[in-house]
């Protein structure tokens, strides 16, 4: 009787600490890992997390380029999620280096996405540079390893041809739109 017992309360245990894991959020952005991706996921182990969704890597010989490919991951539906840089040319082992956000459900943990405007960023975490591109501008934000990238065209038209401008961030306006979203590891 006691080790009937005693299997019946091992056996409860063990499915308790089991079931007690924390579930992870496949789309929130954080400093080191959005969703399931952190800053040691290799480069194998992506068929593994997207095993749902698919996978686009256009492999051409880039031995002799040193080019970069980037991995694309699409829902089954066809929607873009991100877009993968690895730190390696034709290396599975290789570490993730930036990931490009594609898709409006990843958010960081301050609610900042793809839809976001430059009021949103600026209210949620300190700016710590802008650089002026040709055509973009681009906001870093050390806080969560990220970069935001603003077409010009957001800004006003004094500011869009000047790119020896020093440009801070209350001349950038509060609407302007996000085009692109990247994270850096």
């Amino acid at each position: 009787m006691k080790k009937t017992l005693f299997s019946v309360i091992a056996v409860l245990c063990l499915i308790i600490s089991c079931s007690s894991e924390p579930k992870v959020d496949p789309f929130n952005i954080g400093k080191t890992n959005i969703g399931y991706l952190n800053d040691s996921t290799q480069v194998k182990d992506l068929n593994t997390i997207f095993k749902n969704d698919s996978l686009f890597n256009f492999k051409e010989d880039d031995g002799f380029t040193g080019n970069i490919n980037n991995i694309e991951v699409f829902e089954k539906n066809g929607n873009p999620l991100l877009i993968i840089t690895p730190s390696e040319a034709l290396d599975s082992t290789a570490v993730l280096s930036s990931i490009r956000i594609m898709d409006s459900r990843y958010a960081t943990d301050k609610g900042i996405s793809t839809m976001s405007t430059f009021k949103d960023i600026k209210d949620a975490y300190k700016i710590n540079s802008i650089s002026n591109l040709i055509s973009t501008i681009v906001v870093n934000v050390n806080e969560i390893n990220a970069s935001f990238t603003i077409d010009k065209n957001e800004l006003p038209a004094n500011m869009r041809f000047d790119m020896d401008m020093t440009i801070d961030p209350i001349q950038i306006p509060d609407n302007a739109k996000i085009k692109y979203f990247i994270v850096h590891w």
